[in-house]
Formats: structure tokens, C-alpha cells, sequence
């Protein structure tokens, strides 16, 4: 799958494991580090349902975004990079065609 980020200081820090251990810890660090190479190796974002990091979509005001459990309440949430979004023909989102993403952020999503 292809993956882009949302900013640069974003791309800097999941790409440069000490400034993101530095920034977080040692654990969501290996963990977000995990989580992206999961991504970049799918195929689709379908393959993401039956690996380790519960993705899953998000709702309310965080529509049309995506998470993959990090450690604790943090989260690693991105959204397909298509244009138009594919979905099926009942309107939800269609995994098996989303072949790249842009992560946004990596928070806790339950503040």
C-alpha cells in the first residue's frame, strides 16, 4: 500500500525511529513503526483486519478517517488517498480497494 502523511514534521517523525522515541517512547514508537510496515506490505487496507492493531473506521466527527491501535488509548488514524473514496454499493467504505492512505496523526482519541 502506498502511505503519505498529513505534514512533514509527521513523515520526519514516523520515519526517524530516535526523534520518534524521543517525541513519544520506545514502545509506541515500535509500534508505530510495525503498524506503517503492516500497511506499506498490504495489498489492500482489507488485509489490515486480519493482522495484530484492531483497524477499524471511525465515526461522528472523524468520519471518513481510520485508527490502528498504538499502546494505551493511542492511536495511529489515517484516511484513504482516492479519489473518489471507493465504496460498495450499499455505501461503506470498500476495503478490498483502498490501496493507499494518508496517516493525519498519531492521539488519543478518547480525549
Amino acid at each position: 500500500m502506498e502511505i503519505d502523511f498529513g505534514d512533514a514534521e509527521l513523515e520526519v517523525d514516523c520515519n526517524e525511529f530516535k526523534r520518534l522515541v524521543r517525541k513519544h517512547n520506545t514502545q509506541r514508537a515500535k509500534l508505530v513503526r510495525r503498524r506503517l510496515d503492516d500497511l506499506r506490505a498490504a495489498q489492500s487496507l482489507d488485509v489490515m483486519r486480519s493482522l495484530p492493531g484492531r483497524c477499524h473506521e471511525l465515526k461522528s466527527d472523524r468520519d471518513g478517517q481510520l485508527s490502528i491501535d498504538l499502546d494505551g488509548p493511542y492511536r495511529l488514524i489515517f484516511r484513504p488517498r482516492h479519489n473518489p473514496i471507493p465504496v460498495k454499493k450499499d455505501g461503506g467504505l470498500d476495503w478490498t480497494k483502498v490501496t493507499a492512505i494518508t496517516v493525519i496523526e498519531m492521539v488519543d482519541t478518547h480525549d
